[in-house]
């Protein structure tokens, strides 16, 4: 039986490599997604589980499954879950999804660590790799609307007053934060130490989950929390509070949100962690042009996302910010960044620095060996080969580490010497 040019190559044709070449690359545009993968390159596995929080930076992986990057790598049936809570993402992935639990998930940076080392599982410790950074910037420290008075900002220790006030008058001043041990904990907690405020002692520090804050603020249940967007600029919108200072005006951008998996499901598929962390890295890109920012928003503001209004989203994503208390900032030097300046890249000295942090507030023991952990949970050999796969080679940094980082108040960290860094604090557990 013969073929005419229209039908597709003749049988001979496929026994030459021309052939083998030209039904290789039809099959691509066959496939779903127009995916990627083939032959060597295959991932073992066409499907992951991964968690998410409704929180701005979750969206690379939304835009990944939303825009077909995953299917475009090979991960043809990913599964982006809802998570009601930081505390159900780390059950859940306990759990693992053989269980119908997740594989990894969109998490606070410190929490791969808490969950290999065995100090928030129920199980023990559970081995977690970090893949990628998800965003640096992004999150806010918010106040109630009855403090706009007090002039609350960079300056903490206007709040110091306001929290003595109303313990004399019989109160708890309460401040919440997401998550024990988790990034908006360590925000909030640096920024009350830099002001003379000790976080366990002259305020009661609870958790809340990110979709719930807005709500329990407007109860008058707390004073102040610490979260990522679209929630501080909902309670803006609202009425309700104002923005006391985002997180990038305490240390620029900072490292956020990370890609976590379990290192059992990484280790059994690495062709498919790859091709995961591929994905998601090819979301960032996208996400991070101005061009794309509005259809990000409009993506993630869905229903089945976020269920949150668009104009909640967009402001602070395009770099507008209305702080609550009549200044608004166009061109915002603190935007949410994906990719642009590393963004993305899981610098070690960063994971250093949550660890020390969870030492200097009683989350990891005195005596934990920094380096040992970092190089167990970080594997920026993955990012590195998925950003090569990817054509991008050359934002690959050429060190580990960002250098020493600055803050707000003066401090300095050098992940070379942790010891030296929570020595010169004033205020901490250890």
């Amino acid at each position: 039986m013969t073929h005419n040019k229209s039908q597709g190559p003749s049988r001979r044709s496929l026994l030459t490599g021309a052939g083998t070449a030209a039904l290789l690359a039809s099959a691509r545009v066959m496939l779903p997604g127009g995916a990627w993968a083939a032959g060597a390159d295959t991932p073992e596995t066409n499907t992951v589980t991964l968690g998410f929080i409704a929180l701005t930076d979750s969206s690379p992986l939304i835009v990944a499954k939303e825009k077909g990057f995953f299917a475009k790598y090979g991960i043809t049936d990913p599964k982006i879950s809802k998570q009601a809570s930081w505390g159900a993402t780390r059950d859940n992935i306990e759990l693992g999804s053989a269980h119908g639990g997740i594989d990894g998930a969109h998490i606070l940076t410190p929490m791969p660590y808490l969950i290999s080392t065995g100090k928030i599982t129920n199980g023990g410790k559970l081995p977690m790799y970090i893949l990628a950074r998800l965003n640096t910037n992004g999150q806010a420290i918010s106040v109630a609307k009855y403090y706009g008075d007090l002039g609350v900002g960079l300056d903490s220790s206007r709040m110091k007053s306001a929290f003595g006030k109303v313990r004399m008058g019989g109160g708890d001043p309460k401040v919440a934060m997401t998550f024990p041990g988790g990034t908006h904990d360590m925000w909030v907690r640096y920024w009350l130490a830099a002001g003379g405020i000790d976080p366990d002692k002259d305020v009661s520090t609870i958790t809340v989950p990110p979709p719930q804050m807005v709500a329990n603020m407007k109860v008058k249940t707390m004073e102040a929390f610490c979260v990522g967007e679209p929630w501080n600029a909902q309670l803006v919108n609202q009425g309700i509070g104002f923005t006391a200072c985002v997180t990038g005006e305490l240390w620029h951008d900072h490292p956020e949100k990370s890609l976590g998996l379990r290192a059992d499901w990484v280790d059994k598929n690495p062709k498919a962690a790859k091709a995961v962390t591929m994905a998601v890295l090819e979301a960032q890109r996208w996400c991070d042009k101005p061009e794309n920012r509005s259809e990000m928003c409009q993506i993630v503001s869905k229903r089945e996302w976020f269920k949150v209004p668009f104009e909640d989203i967009i402001g602070r994503t395009s770099g507008m910010i209305d702080y609550g208390t009549g200044k608004t900032v166009q061109n915002f030097p603190y935007l949410m960044k994906f990719w642009k300046d590393h963004a993305s890249y899981p610098f070690q000295s960063h994971d250093a620095w949550f660890l020390a942090e969870n030492i200097r507030w009683g989350y990891q023991p005195a005596n934990l060996d920094i380096n040992g952990w970092v190089k167990k949970v970080n594997r920026e050999d993955i990012w590195r080969d998925a950003a090569k796969a990817i054509g991008a080679a050359g934002d690959i940094p050429a060190s580990t580490s960002r250098g020493v980082e600055k803050f707000f108040d003066g401090k300095t960290f050098d992940a070379a010497d942790p010891k030296a860094y929570l020595a010169s604090l004033k205020i901490k557990r250890i």
